[in-house]
C-alpha cells in the first residue's frame, strides 16, 4: 500500500519518520524546494537532486494559467515536463488566488479570479482543484481547496471562513475519490489564532478523514511567537499517525521550532528568493553576500558542506558575481540555501534519532540569537 507513514523516533515532540510513496521515500522532517512553475527558480533538476531533496512543491495557480492543466496533460504532466522523478505536492491554488485581492471574488461555489498574467476569467472550484492536481498535473500528494484566512480577522470572520473551507475540503474529497493508489490527498486546517477554531477546523477533517493533515493561515503576518503559540495548540488535535505539513514556513527559527511541536513537513520559497537577492543562510545566521566586507573573502560559506556551491566558491567571487550583476550568483547562492536547508533537516532528524534534538535545539537557538528562555516547548 502507497502513503504509509511511519514513525521512527521522539524527542519530546519532535519525531522523524518515512512517508513511503509510489516515487520514493520522503525522509521526515522534510524541507520541500519551491518549484513554482515547474522549476525550482534558478536551480537545474540535478542540483535540487544533489542537495538530498526528496520531495518538491509545485503550484496549481500558475501551472493552471501556464503553461495550463491541458496542455501539461498532453506533455505528460509535471514530473516528465521537468524532469523530477521523484515526489511532487501540489498547492490547491488557494493560497495565490486569496492573495489576489481586487482580482478575485469568493463564493460557495469557488473562486471567481482574473489572471494577473493576462487578465483572463478563470472559475476555480475543490472539483477543479482537484482534477488539475490528480489528472492534469499528475501531484503525488494534493491539497484541497481551501481559502487562506486573512491575518486581522475577527473571531466570527475566522469561523465563517474556516467552515467554508471544511466544505470544500469534504467536496475535494468526494472529487478525489475513495482511494487512488498513486495519489494522496491532505486537509487544510484553518481558523486564524484562535484557539477554540483551530481545533474545530481539525475535528471537521478528521471527520471527513485524510491522508496528511496541513496547518494554513500562518506565515501570512501574525509573526514567529505567536505562529508558535498557534502551533502549540493545533498540531495535538492533529492525527499522531498522519504527516503533519506545515504551509509557507519559513526562516530556519521557524522550521526547529516547528519541529520541536511535532511538525512533519514544510515548504517556502525564501531558500531561493533569499538566494536570488544576495543573502546566504549559514549555521550561524544569514549574511548578505553583496556586503563589501566580502569583497576580499577568500574562504568559502561552507567548506564543510557536501553542496559544491557552499564549499567550492569563495566569498569573494560570489560578491563579484552580485556586483557584475551575473546570473550565476543567483544559481550559486539559491543553490546553497536550498542545501542548508536540505542539511538542515538531515541534523534535526538525527539529533532526534540520537535522543539529542533538546541540546541540539538549545545550541541552534543561541547561534542564532534566540535564547531557550524565549521557548514555548
Amino acid at each position: 500500500m502507497s502513503f504509509i507513514f511511519s514513525r521512527h523516533a521522539t524527542d519530546g515532540l519532535a519525531r522523524t519518520g518515512v512517508l513511503e510513496t509510489p516515487r520514493g521515500q520522503i525522509r521526515t522532517p522534510a524541507f520541500m524546494p519551491v518549484g513554482t512553475a515547474a522549476t525550482v527558480k534558478a536551480m537545474s533538476v540535478d542540483q535540487v537532486k544533489s542537495t538530498g531533496a526528496d520531495i518538491v512543491l509545485g503550484n496549481t495557480y500558475h501551472l493552471m494559467l501556464r503553461p495550463g492543466g491541458e496542455r501539461l496533460a498532453r506533455l505528460g504532466g509535471l514530473h516528465h515536463f521537468m524532469g523530477w522523478d521523484k515526489p511532487i505536492l501540489t498547492d490547491s491554488g488557494g493560497f495565490q488566488v486569496w492573495s489576489l485581492a481586487g482580482l478575485r471574488k469568493m463564493s460557495e461555489a469557488g473562486v471567481d479570479f482574473r489572471s494577473h498574467i493576462d487578465g483572463s476569467k478563470h472559475m476555480l472550484t475543490p472539483e477543479r482543484s482537484i482534477e488539475l492536481q490528480a489528472d492534469l498535473i499528475g501531484s503525488d500528494i494534493i491539497m484541497q481547496l481551501d481559502e487562506c484566512t486573512t491575518f486581522g480577522s475577527s473571531h466570527e470572520e475566522a469561523l465563517v471562513s474556516l467552515e467554508l473551507s471544511a466544505r470544500w475540503g469534504e467536496r475535494s474529497k468526494q472529487a478525489f475519490g475513495g482511494t487512488r493508489p498513486n495519489q494522496a490527498l491532505f486537509g487544510i486546517v484553518q481558523g486564524s489564532v484562535f484557539p477554540d477554531l483551530r481545533a474545530r477546523s481539525a475535528a471537521a477533517l478528521k471527520s471527513i478523514g485524510f491522508d496528511g493533515y496541513a496547518i494554513g493561515g500562518l506565515a501570512v503576518g501574525e509573526g514567529h511567537e505567536l505562529m508558535c503559540q498557534t502551533l502549540d495548540v493545533t498540531v495535538p488535535e492533529l492525527p499522531e499517525e498522519k504527516p503533519r505539513y506545515l504551509m509557507g514556513v519559513g526562516k530556519p527559527i521557524d522550521l526547529l521550532e516547528a519541529v520541536a511541536r511535532g511538525v512533519d513537513m514544510f515548504d517556502c520559497v525564501l531558500p531561493t528568493r533569499a538566494g536570488r537577492h544576495g543573502q546566504a543562510w549559514t549555521w550561524d545566521g544569514p549574511i548578505n553576500i553583496k556586503n563589501a566586507r566580502f569583497a576580499e573573502d577568500k574562504d568559502p560559506i561552507d567548506p564543510t558542506s557536501s553542496c559544491p556551491a557552499s564549499s567550492q566558491w569563495s566569498k569573494a567571487y560570489l560578491h563579484h558575481l552580485f556586483k557584475a550583476e551575473e546570473i550565476l550568483g543567483q544559481t550559486l547562492l539559491s543553490w546553497h540555501n536550498v542545501g542548508f536547508y536540505q542539511d538542515l533537516m538531515a541534523y534535526l532528524r538525527a539529533a532526534i534519532a540520537a535522543g539529542e534534538f533538546k541540546t541540539a535545539r538549545a545550541a541552534l537557538r543561541e547561534r542564532w540569537g534566540f535564547g531557550m528562555a524565549e521557548a514555548t516547548v
